[in-house]
């Protein structure tokens, strides 16, 4: 049995335990740790943690950058795997990360980034706005940090030069359309915070054209008609999440009392 490669994997839950099972196995074996940390969860998640091998620990929610950078300072090996428990390492992504740490100059590189390919409805989404979503999601423990926004968007920031590997993230995020749907207020809240924190103020002009040139990427110029009608579902959900956001910022900075 070859010996496990110096890589940590890190994992952020809350109330994952359905999906934590899929994301562990992809990683099972050939990593030399896994660590799970756990915020205010109320399921079985330590439990189905524990049982696939992985370290747990329990951390107060910081927002996404922070505590996906507390996850990363809990790891022992040089490079670290940052998954989300609703992502699975394929078969092909795991060859790729395999070769890359195997190369010779693999400490030249700051981090390595790869395709995330999600799982909507009926098939494998491989156009619009969602594919390839190139994720730089393994790094060199000492060259990279979370960096980004506070709330949302949060992305690795690398100190040196960048690998890109073949092979998918499998992403599971969106179990059912209904699934999608309920997100788009959480994002709205997020995006709302966010603008408050930068004090942006409500643009009609962004509310207006925005959501109809988000469309018009997504299901155009990155060809999501090729994904059938789920490329035209996402492609209009993006634009009316987007419609969403920016009203959602006009009432907050124009709401009154009830009269």
């Amino acid at each position: 049995m070859a010996a496990p490669l110096p890589l940590s994997v890190a994992i952020i839950a809350k109330n994952e335990a359905h999906n934590l099972p899929r994301c562990i196995a992809s990683v099972q074996g050939w990593v030399a740790e896994i660590i799970v940390v756990l915020n205010d969860t109320t399921d079985a998640s330590e439990a189905v943690a524990r049982t696939a091998g992985a370290q747990v620990h329990h951390l107060p929610w910081r927002g996404y950058r922070d505590t996906k950078n507390a996850a990363t300072d809990l790891t022992r090996q040089p490079w670290v795997l940052s998954l989300d428990a609703d992502e699975e390492v394929s078969p092909a992504l795991r060859a790729s990360i395999a070769a890359f740490l195997a190369r010779a100059d693999r400490d030249t590189f700051a981090g390595a980034r790869f395709p995330r390919k999600v799982w909507f409805i009926d098939r494998w989404i491989t156009h619009g706005d969602w594919y390839p979503d190139l994720s730089l999601r393994l790094f060199h423990r000492e060259r990279a940090r979370w960096g980004g926004d506070e709330f949302v968007h949060e992305k690795v920031e690398a100190r040196g030069p960048v690998a890109t590997l073949r092979g998918d993230l499998h992403h599971y995020s969106f179990p059912t359309l209904a699934a999608h749907v309920a997100k788009i207020n959480p994002f709205a809240d997020l995006f709302v915070r966010q603008q408050q924190a930068r004090v942006a103020r409500f643009s009609l002009a962004a509310a207006i054209f925005r959501p109809g040139w988000r469309f018009f990427r997504a299901y155009v110029l990155r060809r999501g008609f090729l994904d059938g009608f789920p490329g035209f579902y996402i492609a209009w959900a993006t634009a009316f999440g987007t419609f969403v956001r920016y009203s959602r910022l006009y009432e907050e900075q124009h709401k009154r009392p009830t009269p």
